[in-house]
């Protein structure tokens, strides 16, 4: 599948919003320059910007991806034909998006060597588990340094500050899951049960 317009999509929830885009900017601690280019298409948002807006907007991450006639209660996608974008050496997929009232994101981020995620440490609601697929890749959480290597796993509360960057000289995949944070009872318990 080709590229989603992200642009639009965030024109789009911002208007749904009733917001000027001088008011996103503000909400969202960016420049109204930087999203009116992301808006028209100029350039990409990264992740840490895609993270500022869906939290200014109120929506989940996994919204930016998500077609307006996808209503099911269940997705399947095959291989390949994911959403995609990419900004600042960092392919973000969104590997699962549509269900209504989503509160699990999914992606699968391709870090280039030296890139990273945001530049300072971010805090949002929820829980974020990473995997590391293949590379190496720091993740900073709180102010302590995790060096993942492949088959590594980190999950942590996401209102600590953390980021993630890519110091090797090597391509990087890991995949991000994000939890909205609604308190309910373990998933994992339901499913064992």
């Amino acid at each position: 599948m080709s590229e989603i317009n992200i642009g639009n999509k965030i024109r789009q929830l911002r208007e749904q919003a009733g917001l000027s885009l001088r008011a996103l900017a503000d909400l969202g601690g960016l420049s109204f320059n930087a999203i009116s280019r992301i808006e028209r298409g100029e350039n990409s948002p990264t992740v840490a910007t895609l993270h500022r807006l869906a939290t200014a907007l109120e929506v989940p991450i996994t919204e930016f991806f998500r077609d307006a006639s996808e209503q099911q209660q269940t997705i399947f996608t095959k291989a390949g034909n994911s959403f995609r974008t990419h900004g600042d050496g960092i392919q973000v997929e969104n590997l699962g998006s549509g269900l209504p009232y989503q509160q699990l994101e999914v992606f699968r981020l391709t870090m280039e060597p030296g890139s990273h995620t945001t530049p300072t440490p971010i805090t949002h609601a929820g829980e974020e588990l990473i995997y590391c697929f293949s590379g190496q890749v720091e993740y900073e959480v709180d102010g302590r340094s995790y060096d993942m290597q492949p088959g590594d796993t980190l999950l942590f509360k996401a209102d600590q500050p953390h980021a993630c960057r890519n110091a090797s000289g090597k391509t990087a995949v890991i995949l991000l899951v994000l939890h909205a944070g609604i308190q309910t009872p373990p998933l994992w318990q339901q499913h064992l049960a």
